[in-house]
């Protein structure tokens, strides 16, 4: 059995509502609920929240919100995998025993069905204990620098500053949009990015993690791009 999880708390910050708000004519949670819904892989999509607006949006969407989530799991502090962990305990209490389970985030316009399928796939040939969506960095990380308290610039590693691109290790980061993980690996809380988990490369133009303003119209601005240029589905 597979289900999907998709945490959506109400107390967002810096973009109020984010998990709701319109993007590109649907409430941001929309795409998301819509993605996991046609992978057609899922017995269910359940949506982890404390907030009642956006569990009755949720609902109109499709998903499943079986369940409130509690203000302790609900805070800014609290990390991915112990909602995760929380939705998988409520299942196994109600006698819902999933197999795997895929962590989608709300905020992911640019998740696709087939994605998600190419992690199910790949977590179950690599035999892992999560397939998680990531992107390569833009430009290398080994000539990246800080800048200091009297405002000068200072390199990471100074000693890559004469080399070239081509010679640097290209580096990934977290695309920020899903997370297939057995039931085990959920439950013992392991690490997501560690030596048991496999990356499934998306390209860069269809990333972009919304965590304020200025990311959010970046995103649109994506997308709208992709649309017209045909990189992007609008189901």
């Amino acid at each position: 059995m597979k289900i999907c999880v998709i945490p959506a708390r109400g107390g967002s910050k810096r973009l109020p509502h984010k998990n709701i708000k319109e993007f590109c004519g649907k409430p941001i949670i929309a795409w998301s609920i819509e993605a996991a819904i046609n992978a057609g892989c899922f017995e269910r999509v359940i949506v982890s929240t404390d907030d009642n607006q956006i569990a009755e949006i949720a609902r109109n969407f499709g998903a499943d919100v079986p369940f409130k989530r509690s203000e302790k799991l609900a805070d800014d502090y609290v990390g991915t995998i112990p909602v995760i962990r929380n939705a998988l305990l409520w299942c196994n209490i109600h006698n819902i025993h999933p197999k795997f389970i895929c962590c989608a985030y709300a905020t992911a316009p640019f998740i696709r069905s087939d994605d998600i399928l190419k992690g199910l796939q790949l977590l179950i040939s690599e035999d892992c204990d999560y397939a998680f969506s990531a992107t390569s960095f833009p430009f290398p990380i080994q000539r990246a620098f800080r800048i200091t308290d009297n405002n000068r610039a200072q390199m990471f590693q100074p000693e890559h500053f004469d080399t070239r691109s081509q010679d640097l290790e290209e580096a990934y980061h977290d695309a920020a949009q899903f997370y297939w993980g057995t039931a085990a690996a959920w439950l013992d809380e392991r690490a997501f990015f560690a030596t048991n988990s496999v990356p499934v490369i998306l390209p860069r133009h269809r990333v972009q993690d919304i965590d304020t303003l200025e990311d959010w119209t970046r995103a649109e601005l994506m997308f709208k791009a992709n649309l017209q240029s045909g990189l992007e589905s609008c189901e």
